[in-house]
Protein backbone atom coordinates (compact mmCIF):
# COMPACT_ATOMS: atom_id res chain seq x y z
CA UNK A 1 0.00 0.00 0.00
CA UNK A 2 2.74 2.57 0.77
CA UNK A 3 4.45 1.83 -2.30
CA UNK A 4 1.19 2.88 -4.29
CA UNK A 5 0.65 5.93 -2.26
CA UNK A 6 3.82 6.70 -3.20
CA UNK A 7 3.74 6.05 -6.35
CA UNK A 8 -0.03 7.68 -6.51
CA UNK A 9 2.04 10.88 -4.95
CA UNK A 10 4.77 10.64 -7.79
CA UNK A 11 1.84 11.02 -10.24
CA UNK A 12 0.26 13.73 -8.67
CA UNK A 13 3.55 15.88 -8.26
CA UNK A 14 4.31 14.77 -12.07
CA UNK A 15 0.87 16.23 -13.57
CA UNK A 16 1.57 19.18 -10.98
CA UNK A 17 4.50 20.16 -12.78
CA UNK A 18 3.29 19.87 -16.09
CA UNK A 19 0.68 22.02 -15.35
CA UNK A 20 2.96 24.59 -13.85
CA UNK A 21 5.15 24.41 -16.87
CA UNK A 22 2.07 24.99 -19.71
CA UNK A 23 0.49 28.01 -17.44
CA UNK A 24 4.94 29.46 -17.45
CA UNK A 25 4.63 28.88 -21.05
CA UNK A 26 1.26 30.54 -22.07
CA UNK A 27 2.20 33.69 -19.36
CA UNK A 28 5.60 34.12 -21.57
CA UNK A 29 3.63 33.40 -24.94
CA UNK A 30 0.75 36.12 -23.58
CA UNK A 31 3.45 38.73 -22.35
CA UNK A 32 4.65 38.91 -26.61
CA UNK A 33 0.93 39.35 -27.45
CA UNK A 34 0.72 43.00 -29.66
CA UNK A 35 -1.26 44.99 -27.17
CA UNK A 36 -1.93 47.18 -30.28
CA UNK A 37 -2.40 47.40 -33.87
CA UNK A 38 1.13 47.38 -35.43
CA UNK A 39 -0.32 49.54 -38.97
CA UNK A 40 -3.59 51.05 -38.39
CA UNK A 41 -3.14 53.84 -40.77
CA UNK A 42 -2.61 51.55 -43.91
CA UNK A 43 -2.51 48.42 -45.75
CA UNK A 44 0.89 46.47 -44.66
CA UNK A 45 2.59 44.11 -46.98
CA UNK A 46 1.20 40.46 -45.79
CA UNK A 47 -2.50 42.24 -45.62
CA UNK A 48 -1.62 43.89 -48.93
CA UNK A 49 -1.03 40.32 -49.89
CA UNK A 50 -4.42 39.01 -48.76
CA UNK A 51 -5.84 41.22 -50.25
CA UNK A 52 -4.68 40.13 -53.94
CA UNK A 53 -5.27 36.27 -52.64
CA UNK A 54 -9.26 37.20 -52.22
CA UNK A 55 -9.76 38.88 -55.55
CA UNK A 56 -7.27 36.07 -57.35
CA UNK A 57 -9.36 33.38 -55.28
CA UNK A 58 -13.03 34.70 -56.39
CA UNK A 59 -11.49 35.49 -60.01
CA UNK A 60 -10.05 32.09 -60.52
CA UNK A 61 -12.71 29.88 -59.03
CA UNK A 62 -15.49 31.76 -58.45
CA UNK A 63 -17.63 31.08 -61.33
CA UNK A 64 -16.64 27.43 -60.35
CA UNK A 65 -18.52 28.45 -57.00
CA UNK A 66 -21.65 30.09 -58.42
CA UNK A 67 -22.03 31.32 -62.49
CA UNK A 68 -21.37 35.01 -63.14
CA UNK A 69 -20.05 35.32 -59.04
CA UNK A 70 -16.19 34.99 -60.27
CA UNK A 71 -16.55 37.61 -62.71
CA UNK A 72 -18.90 40.30 -61.14
CA UNK A 73 -16.79 43.48 -59.99
CA UNK A 74 -16.91 43.34 -56.00
CA UNK A 75 -14.84 45.76 -54.60
CA UNK A 76 -13.43 45.49 -50.95
CA UNK A 77 -13.63 47.33 -47.38
CA UNK A 78 -11.11 46.13 -44.54
CA UNK A 79 -11.59 48.34 -41.68
CA UNK A 80 -9.21 48.10 -38.42
CA UNK A 81 -10.63 50.55 -35.07
CA UNK A 82 -9.29 53.58 -36.58
CA UNK A 83 -9.99 53.46 -40.42
CA UNK A 84 -12.01 51.49 -43.33
CA UNK A 85 -9.85 50.82 -46.67
CA UNK A 86 -11.39 50.22 -50.09
CA UNK A 87 -10.05 48.16 -52.48
CA UNK A 88 -10.50 47.22 -55.91
CA UNK A 89 -13.22 50.42 -56.46
CA UNK A 90 -13.99 51.60 -60.00
CA UNK A 91 -13.07 54.69 -60.28
CA UNK A 92 -12.84 57.73 -57.43
CA UNK A 93 -14.81 57.04 -54.80
CA UNK A 94 -16.83 60.12 -53.03
CA UNK A 95 -17.68 59.67 -49.52
CA UNK A 96 -17.94 57.03 -46.70
CA UNK A 97 -20.83 54.04 -47.70
CA UNK A 98 -24.55 53.10 -47.51
CA UNK A 99 -25.60 50.16 -45.60
CA UNK A 100 -28.60 47.99 -47.02
CA UNK A 101 -31.37 49.61 -46.45
CA UNK A 102 -30.12 52.94 -45.57
CA UNK A 103 -30.82 56.58 -47.66
CA UNK A 104 -27.49 58.34 -46.62
CA UNK A 105 -23.48 57.35 -46.38
CA UNK A 106 -21.70 57.02 -43.22
CA UNK A 107 -18.37 57.94 -42.94
CA UNK A 108 -16.01 61.22 -44.36
CA UNK A 109 -14.39 61.32 -48.26
CA UNK A 110 -11.97 58.45 -48.93
CA UNK A 111 -8.88 59.49 -49.85
CA UNK A 112 -6.01 57.28 -51.66
CA UNK A 113 -3.00 56.38 -49.59
CA UNK A 114 0.12 57.41 -50.69
CA UNK A 115 -0.53 56.69 -54.27
CA UNK A 116 0.30 52.90 -53.53
CA UNK A 117 -1.05 50.09 -55.76
CA UNK A 118 -2.23 46.90 -55.49
CA UNK A 119 -2.71 44.56 -57.88
CA UNK A 120 -6.16 45.77 -57.89
CA UNK A 121 -5.15 49.47 -58.35
CA UNK A 122 -5.12 52.27 -56.15
CA UNK A 123 -6.70 51.81 -52.53
CA UNK A 124 -8.20 54.20 -50.43
CA UNK A 125 -9.07 54.90 -46.76
CA UNK A 126 -11.47 56.65 -44.53
CA UNK A 127 -11.03 57.16 -40.52
CA UNK A 128 -14.23 55.62 -38.82
CA UNK A 129 -16.17 58.22 -37.24
CA UNK A 130 -15.60 59.08 -33.89
CA UNK A 131 -18.46 56.47 -32.40
CA UNK A 132 -16.76 53.66 -33.68
CA UNK A 133 -19.21 53.03 -36.23
CA UNK A 134 -17.68 50.29 -38.93
CA UNK A 135 -19.37 49.28 -42.04
CA UNK A 136 -19.62 46.06 -40.28
CA UNK A 137 -19.65 42.12 -41.57
CA UNK A 138 -21.88 42.24 -44.45
CA UNK A 139 -22.20 44.37 -47.74
CA UNK A 140 -22.59 48.44 -47.97
CA UNK A 141 -22.72 50.99 -51.36
CA UNK A 142 -19.87 53.06 -51.91
CA UNK A 143 -21.70 55.02 -54.10
CA UNK A 144 -23.85 52.88 -56.36
CA UNK A 145 -20.76 50.13 -55.88
CA UNK A 146 -21.78 47.34 -54.02
CA UNK A 147 -18.50 46.21 -52.07
CA UNK A 148 -17.61 43.14 -49.64
CA UNK A 149 -16.96 44.30 -46.15
CA UNK A 150 -15.31 42.62 -43.33
CA UNK A 151 -12.67 43.79 -40.33
CA UNK A 152 -9.08 43.71 -41.13
CA UNK A 153 -7.44 39.89 -40.53
CA UNK A 154 -4.74 41.05 -38.27
CA UNK A 155 -7.17 43.83 -35.83
CA UNK A 156 -9.80 40.78 -36.18
CA UNK A 157 -7.22 38.28 -34.31
CA UNK A 158 -6.21 41.29 -31.96
CA UNK A 159 -10.03 42.38 -31.34
CA UNK A 160 -11.10 38.83 -30.32
CA UNK A 161 -8.03 38.29 -27.99
CA UNK A 162 -9.00 41.46 -26.08
CA UNK A 163 -12.78 40.02 -25.78
CA UNK A 164 -11.54 36.93 -24.69
CA UNK A 165 -9.13 38.84 -21.73
CA UNK A 166 -11.68 41.04 -20.71
CA UNK A 167 -14.24 38.45 -19.88
CA UNK A 168 -11.81 36.16 -17.75
CA UNK A 169 -10.85 36.79 -14.55
CA UNK A 170 -7.56 38.08 -13.85
CA UNK A 171 -5.80 34.70 -12.72
CA UNK A 172 -7.06 32.88 -16.10
CA UNK A 173 -6.05 35.95 -18.05
CA UNK A 174 -2.59 35.33 -17.75
CA UNK A 175 -2.35 31.68 -18.79
CA UNK A 176 -5.56 31.53 -21.29
CA UNK A 177 -4.35 30.23 -24.68
CA UNK A 178 -5.36 33.25 -26.64
CA UNK A 179 -3.71 31.88 -29.66
CA UNK A 180 -5.51 28.73 -29.97
CA UNK A 181 -8.68 30.06 -29.66
CA UNK A 182 -8.47 32.54 -31.94
CA UNK A 183 -7.30 30.70 -34.45
CA UNK A 184 -10.25 28.21 -33.99
CA UNK A 185 -12.48 31.09 -34.30
CA UNK A 186 -10.87 33.07 -37.42
CA UNK A 187 -9.55 29.55 -39.51
CA UNK A 188 -6.38 31.67 -39.70
CA UNK A 189 -5.70 33.30 -43.22
CA UNK A 190 -7.64 30.64 -45.31
CA UNK A 191 -10.80 31.23 -43.06
CA UNK A 192 -10.38 35.20 -43.06
CA UNK A 193 -10.25 34.60 -47.09
CA UNK A 194 -13.14 32.78 -47.07
CA UNK A 195 -14.78 34.60 -45.26
CA UNK A 196 -14.20 37.90 -47.34
CA UNK A 197 -15.98 35.88 -50.22
CA UNK A 198 -18.90 34.78 -47.78
CA UNK A 199 -19.39 38.35 -47.76
CA UNK A 200 -18.32 39.25 -51.51
CA UNK A 201 -21.57 37.19 -52.40
CA UNK A 202 -23.77 39.28 -50.34
CA UNK A 203 -22.58 42.07 -52.67
CA UNK A 204 -23.33 39.58 -55.53
CA UNK A 205 -27.20 38.79 -54.17
CA UNK A 206 -27.54 42.77 -54.14
CA UNK A 207 -26.67 43.21 -57.93
CA UNK A 208 -28.19 40.09 -58.81
CA UNK A 209 -31.88 40.77 -56.10
CA UNK A 210 -31.63 44.09 -54.67
CA UNK A 211 -34.89 44.48 -53.98
CA UNK A 212 -34.99 41.05 -52.35
CA UNK A 213 -32.06 41.26 -50.07
CA UNK A 214 -33.80 44.66 -48.83
CA UNK A 215 -36.98 42.95 -47.95
CA UNK A 216 -34.58 40.14 -46.44
CA UNK A 217 -33.29 42.81 -43.97
CA UNK A 218 -36.47 44.41 -43.19
CA UNK A 219 -37.86 40.68 -41.90
CA UNK A 220 -34.77 40.51 -40.17
CA UNK A 221 -35.20 43.46 -38.48
CA UNK A 222 -39.16 42.42 -37.56
CA UNK A 223 -38.13 38.95 -37.18
CA UNK A 224 -35.78 38.73 -34.53
CA UNK A 225 -37.28 40.08 -31.98
CA UNK A 226 -40.52 38.27 -32.06
CA UNK A 227 -38.96 34.61 -32.44
CA UNK A 228 -39.35 32.05 -29.91
CA UNK A 229 -35.48 31.71 -29.32
CA UNK A 230 -36.36 29.80 -26.03
CA UNK A 231 -39.08 28.23 -26.46
CA UNK A 232 -38.33 24.45 -25.43
CA UNK A 233 -40.67 22.56 -27.99
CA UNK A 234 -39.33 24.75 -30.74
CA UNK A 235 -35.89 23.79 -29.95
CA UNK A 236 -36.28 20.44 -29.71
CA UNK A 237 -38.22 20.32 -33.31
CA UNK A 238 -35.23 22.39 -34.56
CA UNK A 239 -33.34 20.05 -33.47
CA UNK A 240 -34.66 16.52 -35.05
CA UNK A 241 -34.53 19.09 -38.42
CA UNK A 242 -30.77 20.01 -37.84
CA UNK A 243 -29.77 16.37 -36.84
CA UNK A 244 -32.00 15.06 -40.28
CA UNK A 245 -30.03 17.69 -42.30
CA UNK A 246 -26.49 17.19 -40.48
CA UNK A 247 -27.21 13.26 -41.75
CA UNK A 248 -28.33 13.65 -45.31
CA UNK A 249 -25.17 15.94 -45.73
CA UNK A 250 -23.06 12.60 -44.68
CA UNK A 251 -25.31 10.07 -46.69
CA UNK A 252 -22.99 7.95 -49.25
CA UNK A 253 -25.86 6.85 -51.05
CA UNK A 254 -28.17 9.30 -52.33
CA UNK A 255 -31.21 6.88 -51.58
CA UNK A 256 -30.27 7.43 -48.17
CA UNK A 257 -29.40 11.10 -48.46
CA UNK A 258 -32.82 11.77 -50.30
CA UNK A 259 -34.80 9.99 -47.23
CA UNK A 260 -33.54 11.59 -44.17
CA UNK A 261 -33.93 15.18 -46.45
CA UNK A 262 -37.57 13.92 -47.77
CA UNK A 263 -38.32 13.43 -43.43
CA UNK A 264 -36.04 16.94 -42.90
CA UNK A 265 -38.98 18.49 -44.64
CA UNK A 266 -41.80 16.86 -43.13
CA UNK A 267 -40.24 17.68 -39.63
CA UNK A 268 -40.05 21.33 -40.92
CA UNK A 269 -43.55 21.50 -42.34
CA UNK A 270 -45.34 20.16 -38.92
CA UNK A 271 -43.12 22.96 -36.60
CA UNK A 272 -43.72 25.75 -38.58
CA UNK A 273 -47.89 24.90 -38.59
CA UNK A 274 -47.41 26.47 -35.19
CA UNK A 275 -45.16 28.98 -36.00
CA UNK A 276 -46.62 32.54 -37.23
CA UNK A 277 -46.43 33.24 -41.06
CA UNK A 278 -44.30 36.23 -40.76
CA UNK A 279 -41.70 34.03 -38.64
CA UNK A 280 -42.08 31.48 -41.47
CA UNK A 281 -40.79 34.19 -43.85
CA UNK A 282 -38.09 35.84 -41.79
CA UNK A 283 -36.56 31.89 -41.86
CA UNK A 284 -37.14 31.67 -45.01
CA UNK A 285 -35.57 34.96 -45.69
CA UNK A 286 -32.63 34.29 -43.52
CA UNK A 287 -31.79 31.10 -44.76
CA UNK A 288 -31.57 32.63 -48.65
CA UNK A 289 -29.21 35.32 -47.25
CA UNK A 290 -26.86 34.11 -44.78
CA UNK A 291 -26.92 30.34 -45.83
CA UNK A 292 -26.16 31.18 -49.31
CA UNK A 293 -23.50 32.97 -48.77
CA UNK A 294 -21.84 30.38 -46.01
CA UNK A 295 -22.34 27.62 -49.12
CA UNK A 296 -20.24 29.95 -51.51
CA UNK A 297 -17.61 30.69 -48.81
CA UNK A 298 -17.36 26.85 -48.08
CA UNK A 299 -17.43 26.03 -51.76
CA UNK A 300 -14.85 28.44 -52.86
CA UNK A 301 -12.41 26.76 -50.02
CA UNK A 302 -13.10 23.13 -51.32
CA UNK A 303 -12.62 24.34 -54.98
CA UNK A 304 -9.07 26.42 -53.94
CA UNK A 305 -7.90 22.94 -52.16
CA UNK A 306 -9.07 20.36 -55.21
CA UNK A 307 -8.29 22.15 -58.07
CA UNK A 308 -5.51 20.62 -59.36
CA UNK A 309 -4.31 24.23 -61.51
CA UNK A 310 -4.87 26.46 -58.85
CA UNK A 311 -2.00 28.63 -57.35
CA UNK A 312 -2.70 31.26 -54.32
CA UNK A 313 -0.78 34.22 -54.72
CA UNK A 314 2.97 34.04 -54.28
CA UNK A 315 3.37 36.75 -51.66
CA UNK A 316 1.25 34.59 -49.16
CA UNK A 317 4.07 31.99 -48.65
CA UNK A 318 5.39 34.47 -46.09
CA UNK A 319 2.08 33.85 -44.04
CA UNK A 320 2.88 31.51 -41.18
CA UNK A 321 -1.18 31.76 -40.54
CA UNK A 322 -2.00 30.67 -44.65
CA UNK A 323 -2.06 26.94 -45.32
CA UNK A 324 -3.25 26.91 -48.77
CA UNK A 325 -6.46 25.71 -48.28
CA UNK A 326 -5.18 22.27 -47.48
CA UNK A 327 -7.39 22.20 -43.99
CA UNK A 328 -10.32 22.62 -45.72
CA UNK A 329 -11.71 19.16 -44.84
CA UNK A 330 -11.01 20.00 -41.59
CA UNK A 331 -13.19 23.23 -41.83
CA UNK A 332 -15.50 20.87 -43.72
CA UNK A 333 -16.27 18.27 -41.06
CA UNK A 334 -16.49 21.11 -38.16
CA UNK A 335 -19.03 22.69 -39.82
CA UNK A 336 -21.61 19.26 -40.39
CA UNK A 337 -20.87 18.64 -36.66
CA UNK A 338 -22.27 22.49 -35.70
CA UNK A 339 -24.99 22.09 -37.74
CA UNK A 340 -26.19 19.82 -35.14
CA UNK A 341 -25.39 22.28 -32.28
CA UNK A 342 -27.51 25.20 -33.48
CA UNK A 343 -31.05 24.56 -32.57
CA UNK A 344 -30.45 26.46 -28.62
CA UNK A 345 -27.87 29.18 -30.63
CA UNK A 346 -29.68 32.72 -30.28
CA UNK A 347 -29.89 34.70 -33.18
CA UNK A 348 -29.79 33.71 -36.97
CA UNK A 349 -26.86 31.62 -37.04
CA UNK A 350 -28.76 28.43 -37.44
CA UNK A 351 -30.41 29.64 -40.33
CA UNK A 352 -26.87 30.06 -42.09
CA UNK A 353 -25.93 25.91 -41.46
CA UNK A 354 -29.84 24.97 -42.38
CA UNK A 355 -29.41 27.14 -45.71
CA UNK A 356 -26.26 25.84 -46.35
CA UNK A 357 -27.21 22.64 -46.11
CA UNK A 358 -30.33 22.77 -48.15
CA UNK A 359 -27.58 24.21 -51.16
CA UNK A 360 -25.35 21.16 -50.42
CA UNK A 361 -28.74 19.09 -50.77
CA UNK A 362 -29.78 20.88 -53.84
CA UNK A 363 -26.19 20.39 -55.49
CA UNK A 364 -26.85 16.42 -55.22
CA UNK A 365 -30.29 16.35 -56.27
CA UNK A 366 -31.03 19.37 -58.32
CA UNK A 367 -27.95 20.62 -60.19
CA UNK A 368 -29.28 23.39 -61.85
CA UNK A 369 -30.64 25.07 -58.79
CA UNK A 370 -28.81 28.60 -58.95
CA UNK A 371 -30.43 29.81 -62.07
CA UNK A 372 -33.78 29.75 -60.12
CA UNK A 373 -32.99 30.59 -56.07
CA UNK A 374 -32.60 34.48 -57.23
CA UNK A 375 -35.50 34.61 -58.69
CA UNK A 376 -38.51 36.42 -56.61
CA UNK A 377 -40.35 34.13 -54.10
CA UNK A 378 -37.93 31.13 -54.62
CA UNK A 379 -36.82 29.83 -51.52
CA UNK A 380 -34.16 26.98 -50.49
CA UNK A 381 -36.77 24.52 -49.34
CA UNK A 382 -39.18 25.06 -52.08
CA UNK A 383 -36.76 23.73 -54.21
CA UNK A 384 -35.76 20.73 -52.27
CA UNK A 385 -39.26 19.63 -52.44
CA UNK A 386 -39.12 19.99 -56.32
CA UNK A 387 -35.81 17.96 -56.25
CA UNK A 388 -37.20 15.29 -53.77
CA UNK A 389 -40.36 15.32 -56.07
CA UNK A 390 -40.81 11.62 -58.13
Amino acid sequence: MKRIGKWITRVLLGLLALILLAALVLFIINLRLPTEMTSATELDDLTRARVDEIFHLRRTLGDEVWPGFGQAEIPVILYNEEYAFLVGYPGEPSAGWTPVGADQPIGAAWERVNDDLLAQGHYFRTPLPEDGTTPQAFTVRVDDVWVASLGQYEWMKFSLTQQIRADLPPVLRQIMPYTFFVDQLLNGTDGHIAAVVHESFHAYQAIEAEDRLQRAEVAARTGEPAYPWHDAEVMAAWQSELDLLANAVRAESDDEARQLARQFLTQRAERRAGLASTLVVYEKHREWVEGLARYAELEIWHAADTADTYTPVTALASDADFDSYRNYTTRWNREVDQIRRMAGDEGDGRFYYSGMAQAVLLDRFMPGWKTQIMDEGVWLDTLLVVALTD
